[in-house]
């Protein structure tokens, strides 16, 4: 089954690669970033071989060096760099187990096939190695995203897509668990960015490179009345009471280890060695006693 395309993936990498000519917004990816570290400083252990799969700066890696917590990273550019490997995170060009520790910041939400991108890092991964990741999720942009749908229904009657349809935290588990990671773990969180106005979002969503990069966007350039119009729902509808506007950019986090046998195991169906109603301290079929029970009046 061939994967849809989703997005253009050279347009993505030519917005990217504008903005970083530019000035790239990177206040976003510099919290991400803070929050990738505290996350590793709980895991009490080194990683002599890193990976970085396309982070749109080389802020990960730097966070890495400054740390300690990997000897030597690798990292994958999604546009060219000095020094650094440019490459396509649905195509990873190393060879299979090589990496203690794979990390993704803000890249992986622009892949056509996130399927074959997670198997594709598990693969690159020794045993037991870790991959961690942080996504934009599905709840990014839904501000940006409800007034330009009612703008464009009401001036244009249709709608165009506009902004990406990011990853739902409820499939990511899943995922990781297709493509042969153990021990997933996935949560997510929304941070709330204000504006003076809608305009100054879009101004750093394109300092981001985050414009509209959809494979099914309407290709005529955007009408005028309907911008105006869409800026005026968001302010209508979002609004907060000192005027300024705010911006949701939901965070999901993915982490998983590649399989290996010194890792705790789920019990096997039927291996437990003492009945549930043993621990409860009642007959079998009987109800066990509520907390109010034992409570004196």
């Amino acid at each position: 089954m061939n994967t849809p395309l989703v997005f253009d993936r050279s347009l993505l990498r030519r917005r990217l690669s504008r903005a970083l000519s530019q000035g790239y917004a990177d206040f976003l990816l510099t919290r991400v970033v803070e929050d990738l570290e505290e996350r590793l400083s709980t895991v009490v252990r080194s990683f002599p071989l890193a990976l970085d799969v396309g982070t749109p700066t080389a802020a990960a890696v730097e966070a890495l060096r400054r740390s300690g917590r990997a000897e030597e990273v690798v990292r994958l550019s999604p546009v060219p760099e000095p020094g650094n490997i440019m490459g396509d995170e649905e195509r990873l060009p190393f060879a299979g187990g090589q990496f203690d520790l794979a990390i993704s910041v803000l890249a992986l939400q622009g892949v056509n096939d996130l399927p074959g991108a997670l198997v594709q890092i598990r693969r690159a991964l020794k045993p037991d190695g870790l991959f961690i990741a942080a996504l934009l999720g599905g709840a990014t942009l839904t501000e940006l995203r409800q007034s330009f749908t009612q703008a464009e229904a009401e001036l244009e009657g249709g709608v165009s897509p506009r902004v990406a349809p990011f990853a739902d935290l409820r499939d990511i588990g899943g995922l990781l668990q297709r493509a042969g990671f153990a021990l997933p773990v996935t949560d997510s969180e929304a941070l709330r960015v204000r504006y003076a106005t809608p305009f100054a979002l879009m101004q750093d969503l394109r300092r981001m490179g985050l414009t509209n990069a959809l494979n099914d966007r309407r290709k005529a350039p955007l009408r005028r009345a309907t911008l105006m119009r869409a800026a005026e729902i968001y302010a209508e509808r979002f609004a907060d009471p000192d005027g300024r506007i705010p911006a949701t950019f939901e965070i999901v986090w993915l982490s998983g280890w590649t399989p290996h046998e010194s890792q705790q195991k789920p019990l096997r169906p039927g291996s437990a060695k003492m009945r549930l109603a043993d621990a409860l301290g009642v007959k079998e079929g009987e109800t066990p006693p509520s907390p109010e029970d034992g409570q004196s009046s």
